[in-house]
């Protein structure tokens, strides 16, 4: 039986909760988190120094939101059913600054009334940022739910968005 352990992270985005099991990371949360984790599967509150996994990944989250990584290289091991996982490994494929739709995804498993079954494992993605649910978007290209708060995603693809595309802004 796997023992899992948990971090807190400081960062601009609030105190993320880093979760592993054995040398994977299970599960990335934000504060008020909409679907947060039970608090007896995330384990003994531990060092992040302590556990290579947790170390690693909370150098690179830092690397990342300072805009000096644009992947995350670790083990991952997600809970969910093989819908969900599907899913998430779909996300994964979505490059750095782009975004894609829910009804995109439905397409690419083949049915594109899955839309809002994909909309649920995307919202209970239980390693946000690194697999990138926040690069997912409505239809008309506007904003959608995000378990860490609409303000973490803008901010998260403002980060990811091309100096070509911010500089034609006018806002």
């Amino acid at each position: 039986m796997t023992t899992a352990c948990h971090t807190l992270v400081g960062t601009r985005l609030g105190d993320l909760t880093l979760v592993a099991e054995e040398d994977a990371l299970t599960g990335v949360y934000f504060p008020q988190h909409r679907y947060p984790p039970a608090p007896d599967s995330i384990g003994d509150r531990v060092d992040a120094s302590t556990r290579p996994v947790l170390a690693r990944a909370a150098h690179q989250l830092i690397e990342y939101l300072d805009g000096d990584r644009r992947d995350v290289d670790l083990a991952l091991a997600p809970s969910g059913d093989d819908f969900s996982r599907t899913v998430w490994a779909l996300l994964r494929e979505i490059p750095y600054g782009n975004t894609t739709t829910y009804g995109w995804i439905a397409r690419e498993l083949g049915n594109p009334h899955l839309a809002q079954r994909v909309g649920q494992a995307v919202g209970h993605n239980p390693l946000s940022i690194v697999i990138p649910c926040h690069r997912v978007v409505g239809a008309d290209g506007s904003l959608t739910g995000y378990a860490g708060g609409l303000h973490r995603k803008r901010l998260l693809l403002d980060l990811e968005e091309p100096d070509a595309a911010s500089g034609a802004r006018l806002f």
